[in-house]
C-alpha cells in the first residue's frame, strides 16, 4: 500500500508540472472549480496524512470508522471541503508547487502511513491509519482521473491504487444497498452482491452488472451517469433488478 501511495502521488505531481497556464484555468468538471482548484484540493488530500499523524492521540476512545462508512458519508462534508479548497486556492499561486509542498511533508512519515495498529482521530470517529491511507488512494485515483479528463493530459493510475479504489467503492455499494439479488462485477478487481431481493446461490445470476475499473469509479463517484455508461457500451446490465441508478453514486 505504501508503494501504491508513493506511485500515485508521483504520477499526479508529474502531471501537474506538465500543465500549461491555459490548462490550469480550464474547468475541472467539478462544480465551481477550475483545474487550479483541483490541484490544490489534491495537495490537501496528500497533506491529510502527515496532519492526521501529527494530531492528538485521542482516537482510542472514539467509535471506529470503516472504509465503507467513510465512503458513504463523504457527501455530508462536501460543503466544508469546498470551502477549504477555495480558501487554499485563493492563496496558492501555483497548484503544482502546492502539491510539491504536500509531498515534501508526506515523505518523512510515509512508513507510518501504513500502520494498521495506529488509530487516528477522524471527522467521523476513529480510523486505522492504514485505512485512512486507503482513503487517500481513493481521493488520488479519482482526482487523477478528473485531472486527465479536464486537461487531456495523461495521468498514470497505479494498478494497486486503482484496485484498492475499485474494491472500496464496490464494498461501499454493498454496504449502502445490502442484499444478494444483483451481482456487481468489476474485473479483475472486485465482485460484490447488493440490492434487496431473492439471493442468488447457484448457476448464472439473474441480475448482473459489469463495468471496467475506470467506468466503475466514475459511476460510483457521480462522474458518469448510468444511462451514459450504458449508451457508451462501457457498462453492461442484465436482469430486471440490475438498474443501480437509485443507489449511485456511493461516494459524494
Amino acid at each position: 500500500m505504501r508503494m501504491a501511495l508513493v506511485n500515485q502521488v508521483e504520477a499526479v505531481a508529474d502531471a501537474a508540472h506538465r500543465l500549461s497556464p491555459e490548462q490550469r484555468a480550464l474547468p475541472s468538471g467539478l462544480p465551481g472549480w477550475d483545474v487550479h482548484h483541483l490541484l490544490v484540493h489534491i495537495a490537501l488530500q496528500i497533506d491529510a496524512v502527515p496532519r492526521y499523524l501529527a494530531g492528538p492521540g485521542s482516537a482510542a476512545t472514539a467509535p471506529e470508522v470503516s472504509l465503507s462508512r467513510w465512503a458513504v458519508s463523504t457527501a455530508a462534508h462536501a460543503d466544508t471541503l469546498d470551502e477549504e479548497t477555495r480558501a487554499e486556492a485563493a492563496g496558492a499561486a501555483d497548484g503544482a508547487v502546492r502539491i510539491d509542498e504536500a509531498v515534501a511533508d508526506l515523505e518523512p512519515v510515509i512508513e507510518s502511513a501504513v500502520r494498521e495498529d495506529l488509530l487516528v482521530p477522524h471527522g467521523f470517529g476513529a480510523m486505522r491509519m492504514l485505512d485512512f491511507t486507503v482513503t487517500r488512494l481513493v481521493e488520488l485515483v479519482v482526482h487523477s482521473d478528473d485531472l486527465a479528463r479536464a486537461t487531456g493530459i495523461r495521468v498514470g493510475l497505479d494498478r494497486q491504487a486503482l484496485a484498492a479504489t475499485v474494491r472500496l467503492l464496490a464494498d461501499a455499494l454493498a454496504a449502502k444497498a445490502p442484499g444478494g439479488s444483483v451481482e456487481v462485477r468489476i474485473p479483475p478487481f472486485a465482485v460484490v452482491q447488493a440490492i434487496e431481493g431473492p439471493r442468488h446461490t447457484r448457476g448464472t445470476p439473474p441480475n448482473v452488472v459489469e463495468a471496467d475499473p475506470v467506468t466503475w469509479l466514475r459511476l460510483a463517484t457521480g462522474r458518469l451517469t448510468w444511462d451514459e455508461a450504458l449508451a457508451s457500451g462501457q457498462l453492461s446490465a442484465s436482469g430486471e433488478r440490475s438498474d443501480l441508478t437509485a443507489v449511485l453514486p456511493v461516494l459524494g
